[in-house]
């Protein structure tokens, strides 16, 4: 056991827990995944199947509906709850709705929900044109083995997007606990040319990684944690101190987090990262090893379109 390992039970249970309330806290995400959205202007892509993976409560996928209407969509998340919070945001059509649906021609693309673990996608090989994530990668238990799951599943010509966080997040949050005892109390984050190694290694071609520092800032440290709670965001460390703080140790923490007050305010810094990249033309050699290949032409195109 490793202080980076994740406990996937205990992802899923605060997830679970976190879903009837996760929107009213999510003002973070919901920028960020705004700002995912808004690099699929300069892409090209007109995919027939579309997953979302660690879909939440589905707020990318009426925004994702819409910029491909003739798409099928999937949303993925490991935990019921939150699939059930995204059926709520879009709800099936009326049984009016179906029959005219049913009398024209044209037919309305399905959304799928599945309970799934993003590491085992239950998809055929090939089957996605366009993957897309959300502030979701950084629960992964094993982030390269997953970037490989990803590409399994995607078509040659696919495309891979997402968001997560760098390790730079929660800094302030992370040094206060340092203060108190050496047990993890925040998670452990990916650094951006990790992650673009993962993705080469992978078998993913010209892989783009971009960086910003967003910030959120809080009257006191007891409205940060409800936040953080609040999204199920909460250390889900394996080697993660069970039980609350006692009151000496929070009044440590307070303490120490009141050294980054600025103008009256404290902090909470977010290192988001950005990439994308594409799948290759994979094909198998007599010897069984596979063989991935690129269109370098048309990677070429995309870039003189930015």
């Amino acid at each position: 056991m490793t202080p980076d390992e994740l406990d996937s039970a205990e992802i899923r249970r605060a997830f679970n827990h976190a879903a009837t309330h996760y929107d009213a806290h999510a003002v973070l995400q919901r920028e960020v995944a705004d700002r995912l959205l808004a690099r699929l202007d300069f892409m090209t892509l007109r995919p027939a199947q579309v997953l979302d993976i660690g879909s939440g409560t589905g707020y990318s996928l009426p925004p994702l509906r819409q910029r491909y209407p003739d798409a099928a969509i999937s949303a993925l998340d490991v935990a019921p709850a939150m699939l059930h919070a995204a059926r709520a945001r879009l709800p099936a059509p009326s049984w009016t709705q179906r029959l005219r649906d049913h009398l024209t021609p044209a037919v309305r693309p399905h959304l799928h929900y599945v309970c799934a673990d993003m590491a085992r996608l239950p998809f055929a090989e090939r089957s996605m044109n366009l993957l897309w994530s959300n502030l979701a990668l950084q629960w992964a238990e094993d982030p390269a083995a997953t970037f490989k799951e990803f590409q399994r599943v995607l078509a040659p010509g696919g495309l891979l997007t997402f968001s997560t966080f760098g390790p730079d997040t929660l800094k302030e949050l992370r040094t206060a606990f340092a203060s108190i005892d050496a047990s993890p109390h925040v998670n452990a984050f990916i650094d951006l040319h990790d992650l673009g190694d993962m993705l080469v290694n992978a078998g993913f071609a010209s892989p783009v990684m971009e960086m910003e520092v967003l910030t959120l800032t809080y009257a006191d440290l007891k409205s940060l944690m409800r936040d953080l709670k609040g999204l199920g965001a909460h250390n889900a460390a394996t080697a993660r101190r069970r039980g609350l703080l006692g009151k000496s140790a929070w009044s440590r923490l307070e303490q120490a987090y009141e050294a980054h007050r600025h103008q009256g305010r404290l902090p909470a810094r977010f290192e988001v990262i950005y990439g994308h990249a594409w799948a290759g033309n994979r094909a198998q050699r007599e010897d069984g090893r596979q063989v991935i290949e690129f269109n370098i032409a048309e990677r070429q195109r995309w870039r003189g379109r930015r």
